[in-house]
């Protein structure tokens, strides 16, 4: 908090607050005058001689004055009681002390010059006396907030369990202590720590294990059951969640506070489990600090930015302090959202634009007037039935797009480029995953000869992200069922859209020349156990309340997803769940060039068939290509 005088600051508060504030100072001053008569009295047995009573008229006014100053100075006349905490009572105990220190001093020198004897009892009861009084109003004041809140609201109607005993436990029970408006009564916690078994925080006992919960539920009439554990993983919400099933307790989730956010929490952050929450995996965490720094002052230009991808991008970055954010979007409805979104949320106002990733003059022209430093391509098709149906406008948009904007990036000296790629680019079967896979010889290729950091990012499925698999099968439940999937053995690699961006961010901040990202998601997960988890979020039973039926897998589908090639291998980078995809072959880019004008072509004069041939060809290595660089290099 910045610190200003007294009078800057009364002529900036509201006059309620300058009331206030003059009551506190003479209620204080009264207190600590007090003190020092009341400590001089008591070893005296009240019988104050003249001598006491100069050292009263000369201390007293002198400690009453350096005391309100020393109290202002620690800002204790700015904090509402009700929001008083340990930092404020260590302050009164600081300001006690030194104001001890001060009569130490007053009463050593009216001794000296005097000859009044000097009594340690004097000074000792003053400083108890002194930060007794300034501590007692506030005190007072702040049980007097609680009791006309309660009086006002009621008593909380609805009783809490916290799960887990640990810090962000801690928080939310020190929280619904402090605002009882919440109408939330923590009645106790849970943890399956022994040595916790015993322990009360902020007075809430342990009342058992994570296993207890049913029972404490109809033992205590808990009408929400609160995960706070920071690490809980989905298989440990997953239980938590089927053992409440049973009961009418809601269950909700206190979300991981970020280093990077604003530090603080409060109850409204508390929210529904939802299906990211249940991955049968740890969540990745990363710590954004170093991606901070590097975008910090930097040119951004983010492609495809109205897509949920892109979006959240654009908020991540937002929060980092970049010296222009630029949307670039061919739907300006999505970029309108993200703008306001941006504005109205965060205050901050980016650069909108709207073209085509294809339109190669006009991304010329954004790049010589932006002027971009780090380019984030996520402009995409990216839904592979429709883009098998629709082959002539998925190449255009994914191949051709990602050569003109890559291009681009290398022709006007941008510093790093992030291509977004699909772990469907390994081993393609799809237009859609051909695609994409060309997009990674193209960016592999432009590296080889620029001195643009080029980086591509492979994802698994995404989570949540807009016409992707979970919002599709919430829209099937909502509708009563049946859920349609296209396999029982279908398996995909599936990671949230924070970590998906988080990967992002990181990839821009590793040395790259077109080297690949992936992040560690752990196993594959059959596609049918996160519609049964979803099913089960909505408080139903898969195959008695909603049916599950299958529909066949569909063109351009495979039932396992590859992240990297049997010919690839992974290198460890400074994130130990982040890996780098090294190949030994990566394309001419005059060879590549010569092909990429060829399907274009044949893209032009509609010869969708000759374009699919020659696309999945040149995705899957089968034409011939031009010996590699690194194998030039070798036989020279």
């Amino acid at each position: 908090m910045r610190k200003e005088g007294i009078l800057g600051w009364l002529q900036q508060a509201p006059p309620r607050r300058w009331r206030e504030f003059v009551r506190a100072v003479f209620t204080d001053i009264l207190l600590l005058s007090g003190a020092l008569v009341l400590s001089v009295g008591l070893v005296r047995d009240f019988r104050y001689t003249a001598q006491d009573v100069t050292l009263l008229q000369w201390l007293s006014p002198m400690v009453s004055l350096a005391g309100v100053a020393i109290l202002f100075g620690f800002g204790l006349y700015r904090v509402h009681s009700r929001y008083a905490g340990i930092t404020e009572l260590f302050n009164l105990l600081k300001a006690g002390a030194g104001l001890s220190v001060l009569v130490l001093v007053g009463l050593l020198a009216f001794a000296h010059y005097t000859r009044r004897p000097f009594s340690l009892a004097e000074w000792v009861l003053f400083g108890f006396l002194a930060t007794l009084g300034v501590s007692m109003p506030r005190l007072w004041r702040r049980l007097y907030d609680w009791y006309v809140a309660y009086a006002q609201h009621q008593l909380p109607q609805r009783r809490a369990l916290i799960v887990g005993g640990g810090d962000t436990g801690e928080i939310v029970m020190r929280e619904t202590r402090r605002n009882p408006q919440t109408r939330l009564r923590v009645v106790g916690f849970v943890d399956d720590d022994p040595h916790k078994r015993s322990l009360r925080i902020h007075g809430y006992p342990c009342l058992g294990t994570i296993e207890d919960i049913p029972r404490l539920v109809a033992e205590y009439g808990i009408h929400d059951v609160i995960i706070a554990i920071s690490t809980a993983d989905g298989e440990l919400i997953r239980r938590i969640h089927n053992l409440c099933r049973t009961t009418p307790a809601r269950v909700q989730i206190v979300p991981p506070l970020h280093p990077l956010g604003d530090g603080e929490f409060h109850l409204g952050r508390i929210r529904e489990i939802n299906i990211e929450d249940l991955l049968r995996r740890a969540p990745v965490k990363i710590d954004l600090r170093p991606v901070a720094e590097l975008v910090a002052g930097e040119r951004v230009l983010i492609t495809g930015a109205g897509g949920s991808i892109g979006g959240e991008l654009a908020r991540q970055i937002a929060g980092f302090g970049p010296a222009s954010l630029i949307l670039l979007g061919k739907g300006e409805n999505s970029i309108y959202q993200i703008e306001q979104e941006l504005i109205t949320q965060m205050h901050y106002k980016p650069e909108c634009v709207i073209a085509d990733v294809r339109d190669s003059a006009r991304i010329d022209m954004i790049f010589r007037h932006e002027q971009p430093t780090l380019v984030f391509h996520a402009a995409a098709h990216k839904h592979v039935p429709l883009m098998e149906a629709n082959l002539t406008e998925a190449i255009k948009n994914n191949v051709l797009g990602t050569w003109v904007v890559a291009e681009a990036a290398h022709r006007h000296g941008v510093q790093r480029f992030v291509y977004i790629s699909t772990d469907k680019a390994v081993n393609p079967v799809s237009v859609m995953g051909a695609t994409k896979r060309v997009g990674e010889m193209i960016v592999s290729a432009l590296a080889r000869r620029s001195n643009t950091q080029f980086a591509i990012v492979r994802f698994g499925n995404v989570l949540g992200s807009r016409g992707s698999l979970i919002p599709t099968l919430q829209a099937q439940i909502e509708q009563g069922g049946p859920v349609r999937l296209t396999h029982p053995d279908m398996q995909r690699y599936f990671m949230s859209i924070n970590e998906a961006v988080h990967l992002i961010l990181h990839a821009s901040a590793f040395p790259s020349r077109g080297d690949i990202y992936i992040l560690d998601m752990g196993e594959p997960i059959r596609i049918v156990d996160m519609a049964h988890d979803l099913i089960r979020l909505y408080g139903l039973v898969p195959g008695q309340d909603i049916q599950i039926v299958y529909t066949g897998v569909r063109p351009g589908e495979k039932l396992h997803e590859q992240l990297w090639y049997d010919e690839e291998s992974l290198e460890k980078t400074p994130h130990p769940k982040i890996q780098r995809v090294c190949s030994s072959m990566s394309p001419d880019w005059d060879w590549l060039q010569a092909r990429l004008e060829t399907l274009l072509e044949l893209c032009e004069k509609e010869r969708a068939e000759e374009a699919r041939a020659m696309l999945m060809q040149l995705a899957t290595g089968k034409l011939e290509a031009q010996i590699t660089w690194r194998q030039k290099a070798h036989h020279s």
